[in-house]
């Protein structure tokens, strides 16, 4: 079984690119603001990352394939009192990103007037192929400082599963990759549900 281990011991705390002086940043409460005038709307390609409108990148069919075959494996190992969401919004302090899975805490009934919280979220995992400096940098600090728990990055180009774990400031201090051949475990709050054959959630 493939899988590698490393302490991460330079917390990545610089901005993934800098930002003119001219751009305005926006507070979440702004961001649902615009939402609830449909200045935004659902279909906008767009999340507010560090209080700036990010555009999100278009998702090809392996994309989509991978975040549908990520699902089913979670949904048949979580427990009672825990859900999985797909590229639905997570609201943080200054962020309310959209992670292409969550194992969030709960029914999707309780969140009929709110998104999830850090503190809901057990679990975030973003599928890279073109977004994979993205995820690595700008991403993988939104959920450190956040307190996320877990974050694993499914990286389609090197056919591997990346996972962070022990947030801490603006970083993960610990990572694992996982080669196709190896099965990753899947833990909520530090129990693991079961493990997962990388193969199989790639295309």
């Amino acid at each position: 079984m493939a899988v590698s281990i490393q302490t991460i011991s330079q917390p990545i705390t610089a901005p993934l690119f800098p930002l003119p002086d001219f751009v305005w940043k926006f507070s979440v409460d702004q961001y649902h603001e615009m939402i609830h005038a449909e200045i935004l709307g659902e279909d906008d390609p767009i999340e507010l990352l560090e209080g700036v409108l990010v555009t999100k990148m278009p998702k090809n069919p392996q994309h989509s394939l991978v975040t549908h075959l990520i699902r089913e494996a979670l949904a048949r190992l979580i427990s009672l009192g825990w859900c999985v969401n797909t590229q639905e919004p997570i609201t943080l302090a200054d962020s309310e990103p959209e992670p292409d899975v969550a194992i969030i805490q709960g029914s999707p009934r309780q969140y009929a007037d709110r998104h999830p919280g850090a503190e809901d979220t057990a679990l975030v995992i973003e599928v890279a192929d073109s977004t994979l400096s993205r995820d690595r940098g700008l991403k993988k600090r939104i959920y450190a400082r956040a307190g996320i728990p877990l974050y694993w990055i499914v990286n389609l180009a090197e056919r591997k599963i990346e996972v962070y774990s022990e947030p801490s400031g603006s970083d993960y201090q610990q990572r694992q990759d996982f080669e196709s051949d190896a099965e990753i475990p899947v833990l909520i709050e530090g129990n693991e549900l079961g493990r997962i054959t990388v193969s199989d959630l790639l295309p």
